[in-house]
């Protein structure tokens, strides 16, 4: 019977999937959503990333997004060294738009994200009458005034955001506005604007160093993240990223897989797949590696 003759580089595709470090169904995970960048613990897809923020961040037609049970809203920035997710609600009011009414915002109880101390947000519109943000001053025999539990110091906030051409039109008392300063800002924190009798809300997290010109404010909701209990970036995702790679997951315990450029995943770092797809160009690699290369070259040489 005669043997048929096989080329070593013709079975090089095979022996590496062979030899890889425990290779997975192949997942090709985008470093960017639009203009947004990429990386541990976000995703763009199933098995990208960490699988505690998959429900809750998804990239739709390169725009990426936060839902929660409130609704869904964009994602504008991400600063990746203090942790913090930048979030915009289009049925919110800013000085330049006045959305009337807004269903108020609220993070699930169980997201991994709570708020910064840098949100600030402001009611707008609200009942002074039957709102429950305000409460009869029981010194008033006559119940003729109201007091905020809000943050009495927020009156500024009010008074600039009220000037706003898009808020100065609908010619809002003043007293119907509330910094609302509730006492936690944790996971269930969450406003709902009709329960509360309040038409709208505005939110922002700087005042850009121009705290009386709201047109300059940065509106939007800031968002803090942890990776861990103890908030460690994890070893095996910090060298699959440095080879190359982006951090996924895989399976039903939601192993840890390193994404590659030619959407192979492997449990280690990318080192040892670009060594192939650079013709066997040495590259460096995890420890123990270098002891599969003998182990290719013997297969090579039984085939040939």
């Amino acid at each position: 019977m005669k043997l048929k003759h096989y080329s070593f580089f013709a079975l090089l595709p095979l022996i590496s999937l062979i030899f890889l470090p425990s290779l997975v169904s192949s997942q090709a995970c985008q470093r960017a959503c639009g203009n947004v960048p990429m990386k541990y613990p976000f995703g763009t897809g199933v098995g990208c990333g960490d699988p505690r923020f998959q429900q809750y961040v998804t990239c739709d037609q390169q725009t990426l997004t936060l839902r929660t049970h409130t609704g869904t809203y964009p994602i504008t920035n991400i600063d990746y060294s203090n942790q913090v997710v930048y979030i915009s609600d289009p049925s919110m009011s800013t000085c330049g738009s006045c959305t009337q009414p807004s269903k108020g915002f609220g993070l699930d109880w169980d997201a991994p994200f709570s708020f910064t101390d840098d949100n600030i947000f402001t009611l707008l519109d609200c009942s002074t009458t039957s709102s429950p943000i305000f409460r009869s001053n029981s010194y008033n025999v006559d119940n003729s005034s109201a007091v905020p539990l809000c943050d009495k110091q927020g009156a500024p906030v009010c008074s600039y955001l009220y000037s706003c051409r898009a808020i100065s039109m609908l010619n809002l008392p003043i007293s119907s506005c509330c910094v609302y300063t509730p006492v936690d800002l944790g996971p269930s924190f969450e406003f709902n604007l009709q329960k509360l009798q309040c038409s709208s809300y505005s939110a922002f997290y700087s005042f850009s160093g121009q705290e009386s010109n709201p047109d300059n404010w940065k509106y939007g909701i800031s968002l803090k993240y942890k990776f861990n209990v103890y908030n460690n970036y994890p070893n095996p995702c910090a060298d699959c990223e440095k080879s190359g790679g982006v951090c996924g997951y895989t399976g039903s315990y939601n192993s840890f897989i390193c994404n590659c450029l030619n959407g192979v995943n492997t449990t280690s770092t990318c080192y040892f797949v670009s060594s192939f797809n650079n013709g066997l160009r040495l590259l460096p690699l995890q420890t123990g590696t270098l002891l599969m290369y003998p182990l290719v070259w013997i297969l090579a040489m039984v085939l040939l």
